[in-house]
């Protein structure tokens, strides 16, 4: 049989509208998507035991903002008016030495700032529009109606694509400039940087070095009437950390280190009937 019923006309502008509100609003849930994961990988700052559990803290906290808010935190944190401004991140009150602080920031000038600001601020309107006011804009129970709200999402997906490509973009900056970060913490200038208090400008940090460390367990297990040959704590330091030499902090030699490091006093002092060098703490 033939179905004589005539053809609704607004099934198929109607379905038309709904596709395209449906492709614009899975376009912003991708972007909400990426702006979480740059709100929340952008920066950290903490101890090294507990950095995963503060970046777990993040993902979760940034999992329940909305895209009002994530705007909101992405601007001044991530991009930032011309040098930025060094963000207060959260550290630790403990006592560990190794701790980490790490940032990410796109840095624009003010025009251009400025333009990003308000383009983004314009997003999140676009967004609310299309989840709460479509319909009272666009009569989409007639057949004009429809018409006029498919261009007007047309135009929306437009507008967000280009938002989405411009945050895909910065998030493959973030990625790379990640990436270097990660290379320079294996690499050996780090390693001297947080183990060994060795600055790339050659400079040391003595009471972070690692052989002011060596020296400070060395003279808790030799120590005779609180003071420490020189000679016997090489000796210690060599056999526990053989790399840990004076050469690597610019000295020539064990006695020039606890000399240069202004935190031990040194004496030559009568060790078994000879006269040693021998170092204490400055403060004992």
């Amino acid at each position: 049989m033939i179905n004589s019923l005539p053809t609704d006309p607004l099934r198929v502008p109607q379905r038309e509208v709904q596709r395209l509100l449906g492709r614009c609003l899975l376009r912003i849930q991708q972007y909400e998507r990426l702006i979480k994961a740059i709100v929340a990988h952008h920066e950290i700052c903490g101890t090294v035991s507990s950095l995963d559990a503060i970046r777990s803290a993040r993902i979760a906290e940034a999992s329940t903002k909305s895209l009002g808010l994530l705007v909101g935190k992405l601007l001044g944190s991530y991009l930032v008016h011309g040098s930025g401004r060094d963000t207060d991140l959260v550290g630790s009150d403990s006592a560990e030495a190794a701790t980490v602080r790490m940032q990410f920031r796109l840095e624009m000038d003010a025009e251009d700032f400025e333009r990003t600001q308000a383009d983004l601020k314009d997003l999140v309107r676009l967004r609310n529009h299309l989840v709460h006011h479509l319909i009272d804009h666009h009569d989409v129970w007639t057949v004009p109606g429809c018409a006029r709200a498919r261009q007007a999402l047309l135009t929306a997906y437009d507008r967000i694509d280009l938002h989405f490509e411009q945050l895909r973009s910065w998030a493959e900056n973030m990625e790379q400039a990640r990436q270097l970060a990660a290379e320079f913490v294996q690499s050996e200038v780090f390693r001297d940087l947080v183990i060994n208090g060795i600055a790339p400008d050659g400079s040391v940090d003595w009471p972070r070095s690692g052989i002011v460390r060596l020296l400070r367990d060395a003279m808790s297990e030799l120590s005779v009437d609180g003071w420490t040959s020189i000679a016997a704590a090489q000796r210690f330091i060599r056999a526990r950390e053989p790399d840990q030499l004076p050469e690597k902090y610019g000295c020539r030699s064990f006695r020039q280190v606890v000399h240069q490091s202004r935190l031990f006093r040194l004496e030559y002092r009568d060790v078994n009937g000879s006269r040693e060098a021998c170092f204490t703490d400055r403060l004992r």
